[in-house]
């Protein structure tokens, strides 16, 4: 599973939540880009699909190295378009998006109060320009951001436990 969404959505909150109540595997994404990638948007930078390509192959790699292994695995990622999630299901029998959404003026509310992350809050509005909504052929559900995390996690799980999960959906 991947918890998506634009920077200081709550990505990372909420996937340890499920990682915790389900017992999976986490990973935060943002251990995964290569030193140019933080440098980059650390400058104030957008990054370019040439930038995410190895990034998002690492994530993929490990999912799969996992999954292989009979390991369940929850993790964050932005996600932003349909063929960024394209490149993360590759070598998967299944993954499930739960995108966490919301109003810009929240998440830059939020970004604002972050320390010690390289994700300034001037490249907010180039994430929510980038963003793709799941498609209903994506296995996923959307969230409302402004509820509480662990309101967050309670709606994640329980999607998650539905029988039901072959498109895109509000939750």
């Amino acid at each position: 599973m991947i918890v998506m969404g634009v920077s200081g959505s709550g990505k990372s909150t909420v996937a340890e939540g499920i990682a915790k109540r389900t017992g999976w595997t986490f990973a935060e994404a943002d251990e995964f880009h290569p030193k140019a990638n933080i440098a980059k948007m650390e400058a104030g930078t957008p990054l370019t699909d040439e930038d995410r390509w190895p990034w998002l192959e690492a994530l993929n790699e490990w999912m799969v190295e996992r999954a292989a292994d009979g390991e369940s695995t929850v993790i964050t990622c932005s996600a932003l378009r349909r063929i960024y999630r394209d490149r993360l299901r590759q070598g998967l029998e299944s993954l499930d998006f739960i995108h966490l959404h919301g109003p810009a003026e929240v998440i830059a509310e939020r970004m604002k109060g972050r320390k010690g992350h390289f994700m300034p809050p001037a490249l907010l509005q180039s994430q929510i320009d980038t963003l793709e909504a799941l498609e209903p052929d994506e296995s996923g559900v959307v969230l409302d951001l402004t509820h509480s995390p662990e309101q967050l996690v309670d709606e994640a799980v329980v999607w998650l436990e539905g029988a039901d999960r072959g498109g895109a959906g509000e939750g």
